[in-house]
């Protein structure tokens, strides 16, 4: 397993030093790699203080960003000496990261020995996290070597998760087994993650992150600033958000059920990729069926309020202040394999959540549903009924949206606990650095 991974390591570098730049996800990923070791070494130089505390965090993509970024700030706002780096792989977290104010924020090199040793060299890390599930086998073998402490935080795998395959368990026991701290989201994942190699003495559950993450968002967001107040109507309103093709598939079509029963009701549309691609067959649709429709920047641009009978989001960095103007939430993610996007957003607004069928990998869904702030629109009549209940009866959707709400304070202070976890991991290597540099008493 390992002399696999080795080689697909080294094709995955040959390839990133002659493929040609494009636009898939793919070529981005290869062609930011090159040259990242040389980047991050002149990242060091610039900015690293050898004197101040470093902790480097590794999230993916924007799920795990979204993750580590309240952990980030936490331990900014406590230690304002520290330094920190920021690394992840996935293109779709470049704009994110770089958002996040880390001294050093770039992508994680392929996983070589001699990557981890420039990369450790140059950073000189008191700690490094990995964030939710990934963790890279070579890097934390390196750093064990380096005496480097390494953890895991917001740490979960699914029942249905293929790390838990005999190849996958044989490629990462020994990284699993080397981490000094890990923080389970709860207490089913840290079984699960035992069985993939985490050492019980260093496991504790400390919940997830994100919820603080959306809580705080819901408690900071001005209903009396733009876009809100462009939104602001006693219209009932759908907020469906992070759609894809497959949602919009049973999202159309029973919306246009709906208006047959709740005539005045007004949606809010924010696909997942708001590209032309995905955009235009959703305004020539509205179209067709003389139902009206703006575009959410035509509205910024202007000052005026909304009034079309669906609003169409076409720019990113706003759904989770837009879940504020709903009095329903559909989640997008739910029709298709890719996964389900974030139900808490909403739910932190205390607005109840539809969601399509393929939601088991979602813990938080689970929950949402086991308290009936959720539920499952499975197909079209079912969405068409749900959304006719909600939208028209303002009592039992506040019901929902208030048993949803609870969910999500209930869970909050995961970044209390996981912020002590990192800081725990700084004052056991500044320990053992002081213990090496102080000079042996003579007598």
């Amino acid at each position: 397993m390992r002399l696999a991974y080795a080689g697909g390591v080294s094709v995955a570098r040959a390839a990133a030093a002659v493929l040609p730049a494009g636009e898939s996800k793919v070529r981005r990923a290869l062609h930011a790699r090159r040259g990242v070791v040389e980047r991050w070494e002149q990242a060091a130089r610039r900015v690293r203080d050898g004197a101040r505390p470093l902790v480097w965090l590794h999230a993916p993509s924007v799920g795990e960003g979204l993750q580590a970024r309240p952990v980030l700030q936490a331990l900014r706002a406590a230690h304002r000496d520290w330094q920190f780096a920021y690394s992840f792989f996935s293109p779709s977290a470049e704009r994110f990261a770089a958002g996040l104010g880390a001294d050093m924020a770039d992508y994680l090199p392929f996983d070589s020995a001699d990557a981890a040793d420039r990369l450790l060299r140059a950073v000189r890390p008191d700690a490094l996290v990995f964030v939710k599930l990934d963790v890279w086998p070579v890097l934390v073998a390196r750093a064990q070597a380096r005496r480097v402490p390494v953890g895991l935080v917001s740490a979960t795998l699914a029942p249905t998760s293929g790390r838990q395959g005999a190849w996958s368990r044989a490629l990462l026991h020994e990284a699993y087994a080397a981490l000094d701290v890990v923080g389970a989201i709860d207490a089913g994942d840290a079984q699960r993650l035992r069985a993939l190699g985490v050492r019980a003495e260093v496991l504790q559950v400390s919940g997830d992150t994100r919820f603080d993450q959306v809580a705080a968002r819901a408690a900071a967001a001005d209903l009396t600033r733009a876009p809100l107040t462009l939104l602001h109507s006693a219209r009932p309103t759908l907020v469906a958000g992070s759609t894809w093709p497959a949602d919009e598939a049973v999202l159309l079509p029973a919306w246009e059920a709906v208006r047959a029963r709740v005539p005045d009701a007004r949606l809010v549309l924010a696909p997942h990729e708001p590209t032309a691609t995905h955009l235009d067959p959703l305004v020539q649709w509205a179209a067709a069926r003389g139902i009206t429709l703006e575009r959410l920047t035509a509205l910024e641009a202007s000052h005026t309020p909304a009034t079309a009978d669906i609003v169409l989001v076409d720019r990113v960095g706003v759904l989770g202040d837009l879940y504020g103007a709903a009095q329903v939430a559909l989640v997008g993610g739910g029709f298709h394999a890719a996964g389900l996007h974030s139900v808490i957003e909403p739910a932190a607004f205390g607005v109840p959540v539809l969601f399509g069928p393929q939601h088991h990998n979602s813990r938080e869904a689970s929950l949402l549903l086991a308290e009936g702030g959720a539920r499952i629109a499975g197909d079209v009549p079912a969405m068409t009924d749900l959304l006719a209940t909600w939208l028209g009866d303002r009592t039992s959707a506040r019901t929902a949206g208030d048993a949803g709400r609870v969910v999500v304070q209930r869970e909050v202070g995961a970044t209390t606990r996981s912020a002590a976890l990192v800081e725990a991991l700084v004052a056991q290597h500044r320990a053992r650095r002081d213990a090496v540099s102080e000079p042996v008493s003579r007598a």
